[in-house]
């Protein structure tokens, strides 16, 4: 199932504009809850050190919470993106397996600081709760083209087999980014949910020979 890109419209100079402002934010936000900790830096420190006024971050960011996890609903969409771009004759669970790696992507190309932020992550109570908020989210926009791949006929008759999908799939992510970050990043992370995502389902293609590639 080819995407014709054609029909994809290009960003405005306006939303690009806003687009860098965000990952400068994002970058020095980082680089301070990093250094020394997301309790004890403020939101006025983080302006300052992104070159930004305090409105112009929180027009941005309505939390501090958002800049740690606003990638995260962007994952989403991205995951959701290439699901929708594997081809037809995959299985749902085939397509999906595959779409869901794509979280693993910053363990693998910036393990370090990956790793880092999510200890971060683990130690701040409202993190977590907002990264759960954010899976779930996760969870409603992947859905219906699970359904769709499953052939759904798009009735009001009850189907669980969608939502069980996605949250097996993801489950299986998470349970691999939990070992990972267990063994201080000396883990093949793609391994780790190769080994989950057969724990849970028998893919047809064969993950663990081609989590190296």
């Amino acid at each position: 199932m080819q995407e014709d890109r054609t029909t994809i419209p290009k960003p405005t100079l306006r939303e690009r504009q806003r687009a860098a402002v965000r990952a400068e934010i994002t970058a020095a936000a980082m680089e301070l809850f990093l250094a020394n900790g997301f309790d004890e830096t403020t939101a006025d420190q983080i302006a300052a050190h992104a070159g930004v006024s305090r409105s112009s971050f929180f027009r941005h960011f309505p939390t501090k919470e958002d800049v740690v996890l606003g990638s995260f609903a962007s994952a989403g969409e991205r995951v959701r993106d290439d699901l929708r771009a594997r081809p037809a004759e995959e299985s749902a669970w085939e397509s999906l397996s595959h779409a869901v790696a794509l979280l693993l992507s910053s363990f693998v190309n910036n393990p370090e600081r990956t790793l880092r932020a999510q200890a971060m992550l683990a130690d701040t109570p409202s993190l977590r709760a907002r990264h759960i908020e954010k899976q779930l989210l996760w969870q409603e926009m992947l859905i219906p083209d699970v359904r769709a791949r499953l052939g759904h006929d798009h009735s009001n008759a009850p189907d669980a087999r969608a939502r069980a999908l996605v949250t097996a799939a993801l489950g299986c992510a998470d349970a691999a980014i939990q070992e990972w970050v267990s063994a201080d990043g000396h883990a093949d992370i793609r391994g780790l949910y190769a080994d989950a995502l057969a724990a849970v389902h028998t893919p047809r293609y064969p993950l663990r020979a081609a989590r190296n590639g």
